[in-house]
């Protein structure tokens, strides 16, 4: 039996329990936010601090690379940290992340980090308008954003802006990016081993309603695009010795893909895997860090997975549904919170568009708009 522990107690940390179970992988949870050691299924309280949870712990792994500075410095020191703090830090830091795909020649947008109304006009002028100003620390779901379309918006949005930066953690600044008109979102999910191996799965393509993921669907594209989200993965991976599962966020430009932004981690955008592929992200970040092979990556069927935000209860019609898997996260409905999501499987995309479709109807339009839109394309 491997005993793993997971920084964080959220969803991820949950499915990875569900996952490691069959393999008789113990995962235990973290919660960084409470400093208590929980199981992330059952919630039990395993009565251990950090240093303990390590201490009985063979890997130690994360959900999310927000983690703080203290708490990412024991698990480093533990020796057991996988894929460890150096990714981590890379995915939690915008402006790391932009010098590690600088290092290994992978196409990103042009940037330039902003610490004062200066250098935003200094940026300007070298990257171009428009552009979008992203936050370097704590930037997710599209928080902690500004599209700036001329000088003018430069010295009106400033004064938000520099509250924002005195308002954020220390070290926090911001990133500008050159505004790409892509044509859609994918990313990849894979996965390293601690001997180099690499495995990933089909392009996914992800379509957001306000800044926050609304459906993931598989495959996206096969071939060349394949083949160069391929190319960033491996070398992002290598160049940061990383091992278990890794998200990078690309941009589609007429064919062409730009690294939006990596995650160190399993990923929203990967929950089909759950039933879309021979193994799903989360068996496979277990097997990587417990230094297992790899499963197959290969597709089974062209998937979707919907998110439920905000709710806490679907209609009857849905549970009827053939090939429909309902995973909920045993979390508290908020406005837009990541509450569960639906996966969706069948035999061609024509035939997944009529159940998503279908789907559609069944569910309050109001409450999943981003289906609807995606839908509509």
């Amino acid at each position: 039996m491997m005993q793993v522990l997971v920084l964080g107690a959220g969803q991820l940390a949950r499915m990875m329990a569900l996952a490691g179970a069959p393999l008789n992988i113990t995962v235990s949870a973290y919660d960084v936010r409470s400093h208590t050691t929980v199981h992330p299924v059952t919630w039990q309280n395993l009565n251990q601090d950090l240093q303990a949870a390590i201490d009985v712990a063979d890997v130690v792994s994360a959900e999310f690379e927000h983690i703080p500075t203290d708490i990412l410095e024991v698990a480093e020191a533990s020796g057991k940290f996988l894929p460890g703090a150096k990714a981590i830090l890379a995915g939690g830091d915008r402006r790391i992340e932009k010098k590690l795909l600088d290092s290994v020649a992978v196409p990103n947008a042009k940037h330039h980090v902003v610490l004062t109304q200066s250098d935003l006009e200094t940026a300007c002028e070298v990257i171009g308008l428009p552009l979008v100003l992203k936050s370097a620390l704590d930037g997710y779901d599209g928080k902690g954003q500004w599209r700036i379309k001329s000088l003018d918006d430069v010295s009106a949005s400033w004064p938000e802006i520099q509250t924002f930066l005195n308002n954020s953690q220390s070290h926090q600044a911001m990133v500008a990016e050159e505004w790409i008109g892509f044509d859609r979102e994918v990313s990849i999910i894979g996965a390293r081993t601690q001997d180099g191996s690499v495995a990933v799965y089909p392009l996914t393509e992800n379509h957001h309603h306000n800044g926050v993921l609304s459906v993931s669907l598989a495959p996206a594209a096969e071939g060349d695009m394949q083949a160069q989200a391929f190319e960033a993965f491996t070398r992002i991976a290598n160049a940061l010795d990383y091992v278990g599962v890794l998200a990078i966020e690309l941009f589609d430009v007429q064919g062409k893909l730009l690294v939006n932004e990596i995650a160190p981690r399993v990923h929203n955008s990967g929950h089909w895997t759950q039933q879309g592929a021979q193994y799903c992200q989360f068996e496979n970040h277990l097997r990587a860090i417990c230094d297992l092979p790899l499963g197959a990556t290969d597709l089974i069927q062209p998937t979707a997975m919907v998110n439920i935000l905000g709710q806490d209860s679907l209609p009857a019609e849905v549970y009827a549904m053939a090939d429909v898997h309902i995973h909920w996260y045993a979390k508290e409905k908020r406005p837009g919170r990541k509450v569960g999501h639906i996966n969706v499987r069948a035999e061609s995309n024509a035939l997944l568009i009529e159940k998503l479709t279908k789907l559609q109807q069944v569910l309050p339009e109001e409450d999943y708009p981003g289906l609807s839109e995606f839908l509509e394309k």
